[in-house]
């Protein structure tokens, strides 16, 4: 398998991981706070790198711009929302959820790029809404009562915020590729889209609005859990992505990436002893078959 589809195979599996070192932290501190903590740290680590690295040679005031927008939408609304559906709904739901990004991706390039989407198109776009909502609404595996399986709240709000993450992630996406193909370095995009979004974060902390209030303290397990996941996810697992859609084909670079659903579930057993449920299997599987069909066509 080439590098650049093994880059892309490489985030979905940091980005599965991710869901799973996160979610205790993200309940304990509120989604608003984890994602400022998380996104802070990982910008004061790719700035580091970024400065010592002279990366920053080259950078025009228009991808600076789209790289902004594309971290405002992507990494604050997309992460944001992530990780209020995995408050609600666990981490195998939310990331489920998460993966529409692929699909969603596909209809709006058809919407407003006009670009062409064939009958395995649409029918690729199908199979991954319904293998989602399998996932999603399917039976729990054996040990259901597990924090990671449970449901805190309506279902359906979970489901609305994690729609609203895989929506970000797509609209940041593709405003993102037009810079990275141009060669753009991964990890000083990534740091530009990290930056952004957390000014916004922390604009929004600063207001009266309680839901945006930071619920407990910072103690050392949930700093460990800020830093693992931050660096799995952002560092390794965004730089992944984005060194993928420098030389991959975006259709097959976004379907691997979009992995997680079914990587996460061999990992949740590990975690927890329980063996997923045969609907959560076949949802994932389904999910990732619309995608291939989506990007493959």
């Amino acid at each position: 398998m080439p590098v650049y589809e093994l880059a892309a195979l490489g985030a979905a599996i940091c980005w599965a991981l991710t869901g799973l070192i996160a979610a205790p932290a993200s309940a304990h501190l509120g989604p608003f706070a984890f994602n400022f903590y998380r996104q802070s740290l990982v910008a004061l680590i790719l700035g580091v790198i970024v400065w010592s690295a002279g990366l920053w040679q080259g950078v025009t005031a228009a991808q600076l711009a789209a790289l902004a927008v594309s971290g405002v939408i992507g990494i604050f609304v997309g992460d944001t929302t992530l990780y209020l559906a995995m408050n609600r709904l666990g981490p195998r739901r939310a990331g489920a959820l998460f993966a529409l990004n692929a699909p969603m991706a596909a209809v709006l390039g058809w919407g407003f790029l006009g670009e062409t989407l064939s009958l395995a198109g649409w029918a690729g776009v199908i199979l991954c809404a319904a293998g989602v909502t399998i996932a999603v609404l399917g039976r729990a595996g054996r040990g259901g009562s597990h924090a990671y399986e449970a449901v805190h709240g309506n279902i359906w709000i979970g489901m609305g915020f994690g729609l609203a993450s895989g929506l970000g992630q797509a609209l940041g996406s593709l405003i993102a590729r037009p810079v990275m193909a141009q060669g753009f370095d991964p990890v000083a995009g990534t740091l530009i889209r990290i930056s952004c979004a957390v000014l916004v974060l922390a604009a929004v902390m600063a207001s009266p609005l309680k839901a945006v209030r930071q619920r407990g303290p910072v103690t050392g397990p949930v700093f460990l859990r800020i830093a693992g996941s931050g660096i799995m996810a952002m560092v390794i697992g965004m730089s992944l992505l984005l060194f993928a859609l420098q030389g991959g084909k975006v259709g097959i670079v976004s379907t691997l990436s979009a992995l997680s659903p079914v990587v996460i579930l061999p990992a949740l057993w590990l975690v927890t002893g329980d063996r997923p449920s045969p609907t959560s299997w076949i949802g994932s599987l389904i999910a990732v078959a619309g995608m291939a069909l989506i990007f493959l066509r």
